[in-house]
């Protein structure tokens, strides 16, 4: 387990050496986070610009990342920090070289004498602020809490987490801090980094494609959407979910492992399997046998922790049949997970049942805008059209979001005191509107479709 000392002995340790090799920017780093000051304006005390040719090196430790580029823009405003701000037309990466922890993100975002429209995602596409909007000559405000990680498991048994090819490109296993900067018109003021306090709870997400952070559009699972909806300074989000994967794999893997090894008590380990469970054949596999005994496994793994485990159905696949309704297509899986949760005395999610719900609400015309149903060339690569019923696009993964966000409540889970005060009672029979729903895309890398069905 790393403790919140070691969390800032590491840190503390980076930032004294990272300190040694920048002497020119010594006085303007605390000594537990980052202050940047965006823009061609005066810096404020104690801050370090940032301007379009401060691009990432391994060296500095910070910039411009990801051959993404933005334009300084500053006017004679009331003080240094916000008479200046970098923006773009199309979306760019900043990224700060960090050690694996939580820590506390604060972005401010305005213009003099503009109004302003910024969206931030973390790593992954991991959504933390949707749609800020700020008036001509304002300036807001807006905090929020993430996870980073790499792949090292330190103590225990294990030395590192398999990954698969596809994940080392991935931003979310890096040594680095991302942020992305999205939106009509982004005007960024100062972006500061704080490590986290020890009082931070940790929600650790487990699964597949359904969950993980995708990295590509168009798809995106609930995992990378639910930060947005919890209180700075009080829950991260720390999604080791990965597409492709069952819970024996995860296993295997040593993903597990890395939890166990992060885990303290209190914090919460979301445990989402089935979709390629399903596929495993042979003696000794199934919903009530090998399936079965690793959730137990795991559960029991994480009550000597002292952590949390919450189990969590399948989510349905898109699946009608002549009445309009869906078709169970999971078997005995979500069945399994109810059992197992019942017999644990461990709170359950039923995203299986409140999926149904949801897509026959929206029926099976409508539904089609949750997934990933487009024609073909409107994305890279992609010369015939795409037709998905397991991965969502945006949209989708949003509205089964806020189903968890539900599942949260209806168990009586702590966690659900920290949910934002402003997010409101969910009826997964009234899920959104697919046209009220705002996503710019993010910068396309290779469409690559997630593992897994």
């Amino acid at each position: 387990m790393i403790k919140h000392s070691y969390l800032f002995f590491i840190s503390a340790i980076f930032f004294f050496n990272l300190a040694l090799a920048q002497n020119e920017i010594k006085s303007k780093e605390t000594s537990t986070g980052f202050k940047f000051d965006f823009g061609s304006g005066k810096t404020e005390a104690g801050y370090i610009k940032i301007l379009p040719e401060t691009t990432y090196t391994p060296e500095k430790g910070y910039g411009i990342d990801f051959v993404t580029t933005a334009t300084a823009n500053s006017k004679e405003g009331k003080r240094p920090l916000t008479d200046g701000h970098l923006t773009s037309d199309k979306p760019f990466y900043f990224s700060v070289k960090l050690p694996e922890g939580n820590y506390r993100v604060k972005v401010t975002l305005g213009d003099d004498s503009a109004v302003s429209e910024t969206v931030i995602r973390a790593e992954n596409r991991r959504m933390m602020v949707n749609r800020l909007q700020t008036e001509n000559g304002k300036h807001k405000v807006v905090e929020f809490t993430l996870h980073i990680r790499d792949s090292i498991i330190r103590g225990g048994k294990y030395k590192k987490v398999s990954l698969k090819p596809r994940e080392k490109d991935n931003y979310q296993w890096d040594d680095k801090l991302t942020l992305e900067f999205n939106g009509s018109s982004p005007k960024v003021n100062a972006v500061e980094i704080y490590p986290e306090n020890s009082t931070v709870a940790t929600v650790f997400l487990t699964g597949d494609s359904t969950v993980v952070d995708q990295s590509n559009e168009p798809w995106a699972s609930w995992g990378q959407m639910i930060p947005a909806f919890f209180k700075p300074g009080e829950i991260a989000v720390a999604n080791y979910a990965e597409s492709g994967e069952t819970l024996s794999s995860s296993i295997a893997q040593h993903r597990f492992d890395k939890v166990y090894s992060l885990l303290k008590a209190g914090d919460y380990v979301f445990i989402e399997f089935g979709h390629n469970d399903q596929k495993q054949k042979g003696e000794g596999y199934g919903a009530f046998k090998n399936y079965k005994k690793n959730l137990e496994a795991v559960i029991g793994e994480i009550k000597k922790k002292g952590g949390i485990p919450v189990l969590v159905t399948s989510v349905q696949r898109r699946k009608f049949d002549e009445n309009g309704k869906i078709v169970e297509t999971l078997g005995e899986y979500p069945e399994a997970v109810r059992v197992t949760a019942k017999e644990q005395n461990v709170p359950i999610i039923d995203l299986n049942a409140m999926s149904k719900i949801m897509y026959e609400a929206l029926g099976e015309k409508e539904s089609i805008k949750a997934f990933v149903h487009f024609p073909a060339n409107m994305f890279p690569g992609k010369d015939k059209p795409l037709a998905d019923n397991t991965h969502f696009r945006p949209y989708g993964a949003y509205e089964i979001s806020k189903l968890v966000v539900k599942g949260i409540r209806d168990a009586h889970l702590k966690l659900a005191n920290s949910i934002l005060a402003i997010v409101p009672e969910i009826d997964p029979a009234k899920p959104g509107a697919y046209e009220e729903f705002y996503w710019p895309l993010s910068p396309l890398k290779e469409v690559v479709k997630p593992d897994g069905n």
